[in-house]
């Protein structure tokens, strides 16, 4: 177990979050529905470091009628915000990959054989649609497997058409998709039932990685003033999270 508290000569820093790597935030400026300028994302990143946090992926949506960010659009967000943390001397590290809706335009990016966004190696963070359930993920698991990717299937706990059914999350664990946690439903921020779910996921092991999937200030606002809920300080002592990709 690690402690909550940790201090240096300078002044003293929370180390809340049961990781020091961030897989999952929206931190880059102006490309998605996350941070819309370079002093948001510079405020979050405070926000984050405050938490206990070191280094970032920041991983953009990427959706086929909304976001289409490719690695260009990505890279160049990216730079100017690691333009402004060396500006501003603030010790964090960033880096970028993607968040791939699984729809008909990310299956046309493998088809065409473009190579992807990975967090590390050939793993790739994806997510479903929260409006419908895929009749299939075995297909999409299969597909991205085909293409030589793993998959990390992000906040499983907030699809509300898994909610009567907790036995698809081990149904996606077996088809290969590792399975992603946000810290936020742990906080209720998504509701009771996103909160079920993933108390569920932990209980049952189920669950690989976890993020904050920062947008805004609320998300940092809740995460910042959830430390003592006892769900959330019970899951602090778990593990430390995400250590595969530190």
């Amino acid at each position: 177990m690690f402690s909550i508290f940790k201090k240096n000569k300078e002044s003293e820093t929370v180390n809340y979050f049961p990781f020091t790597t961030d897989i999952h935030s929206h931190i880059l400026p102006g490309i998605d529905d996350g941070s819309p300028d370079v002093a948001t994302s510079i405020m979050l990143i405070k926000g984050l470091m405050s938490l206990g946090v070191k280094n970032s992926i920041a991983t953009p949506h990427i959706i086929g009628d909304l976001y289409r960010n490719n690695p260009e659009t990505i890279n160049n967000a990216l730079q100017i915000l690691k333009q402004e943390l060396k500006i501003q001397q603030i010790d964090f590290e960033v880096r970028a990959a993607a968040e791939y809706m699984l729809d008909s335009y990310f299956f046309e990016l493998i088809n065409s054989d473009q190579k992807l966004l990975t967090l590390k190696d050939n793993i790739i963070l994806t997510e479903f649609s929260y409006a419908s359930m895929p009749d299939d993920p075995g297909k999409f698991s299969f597909a991205i497997q085909m293409a030589g990717y793993s998959p990390i299937l992000a906040h499983p706990e907030r699809y509300p058409y898994y909610y009567d059914n907790y036995k698809m999350y081990h149904r996606l664990a077996d088809l290969g998709f590792m399975l992603q946690l946000n810290l936020l439903s742990l906080t209720g921020y998504y509701g009771k039932e996103a909160a079920k779910a993933a108390d569920y996921m932990l209980k049952n092991e189920l669950v690989s990685f976890v993020g904050s999937d920062m947008h805004h200030e609320r998300h940092l606002a809740m995460l910042s003033e959830s430390r003592s809920k006892a769900s959330f300080n019970k899951f602090l002592s778990h593990r430390n999270w995400n250590d595969f990709l530190e």
